[in-house]
């Protein structure tokens, strides 16, 4: 059985050129916390996505998957 995505960090990181290191850098987290988020194998608080969004300028709900399907 396949893991569920929710979060597209690692894409959007990526997209962008950065590193999982760097996001944890300039969020002043651990590593092994953000490399979490971006495997999906845990996920960022609300108030953490938010910090995310702004750190990567990006819209907020560019790191989420969409509930909606076409």
């Amino acid at each position: 059985m396949s893991k569920e995505v929710y979060n597209r960090i690692k894409a959007v990181l990526a997209e962008q050129g950065k590193t999982n290191n760097w996001l944890a850098d300039e969020l002043e987290m651990n590593r092994t916390t953000v490399s979490k988020w971006c495997r999906n194998e845990m996920q960022p608080r609300v108030e953490t996505l938010f910090q995310i969004s702004r750190v990567m300028k990006v819209d907020v709900r560019e790191l989420l998957i969409s509930t909606m399907k076409d």
